[in-house]
């Protein structure tokens, strides 16, 4: 995952959690969790190699 796609998913998270006008959907939030932590996982294995 790109530098600019893990922002724009961080960013709809944020929106998602902080925002009372957006309306709240778990699995939404679950769903970017978890791509956000695979990207994260798979970027620090990188750097570990």
């Amino acid at each position: 995952m790109s530098e600019r796609e893990m922002e724009a998913k961080l960013a709809e998270l944020d929106r998602l959690l902080n925002d009372p006008e957006v309306r709240m959907d778990p699995h939404r939030v679950w769903s970017l969790l978890q791509e956000i932590s695979g990207a994260s996982q798979a970027a620090g294995t990188r750097r570990a190699a």
